[in-house]
């Protein structure tokens, strides 16, 4: 909503930088994607050698949450 209200005051300002801004958003939304996505995969990766490295610890017992 935030971001909404401050496009409305651009618009208001500056209608032209406003209206660029409304075309590229999809635009650098799209160019940004592969590295939310490659992003996305890195934390998997490291969770899984964190559930690798504490798994020895949860088979003896340990939880934590205790």
């Amino acid at each position: 909503m935030l971001s909404f209200l401050v496009w409305l005051m651009l618009l208001f300002l500056c209608w032209p930088i406003a209206l660029l801004a409304l075309v590229m958003y999809p635009l650098v939304w799209l160019v940004l994607l592969p590295f939310r996505l490659l992003g996305v995969g890195v934390e998997a990766v490291f969770e899984l050698l964190r559930a690798i490295v504490l798994l020895p610890a949860r088979v003896l017992g340990y939880s934590p949450g205790r």
